[in-house]
């Protein structure tokens, strides 16, 4: 299994709707971070899916190697 890229060092703050389904990006190669834009392809990486249960801010992992995913647990400070 390869690793993902590091999108980024902190995590995205996204204000999700209740009800919307998001497509978090594993790959961390998507050009629409946090979010999948299926540069994924020819890997074996698949976006993750993320279905918000209420209207809320939730904070995306963006260093793609949290213990929570699709969610930040702090692993980009270790």
């Amino acid at each position: 299994m390869s690793n993902p890229v590091r999108a980024s060092d902190t995590p995205y703050a996204v204000d999700v709707e209740a009800g919307k389904t998001y497509y978090w990006c594993s790959c961390g190669k998507s050009q629409k971070q946090p979010f999948c834009d299926s540069a994924h392809k020819g890997t074996e990486f698949m976006p993750l899916k993320y279905e918000a249960g209420k209207s809320a801010k939730v904070f995306f992992c963006g260093c793609k190697v949290t213990g929570k995913a699709p969610l930040c647990d702090g692993a980009h400070n270790k």
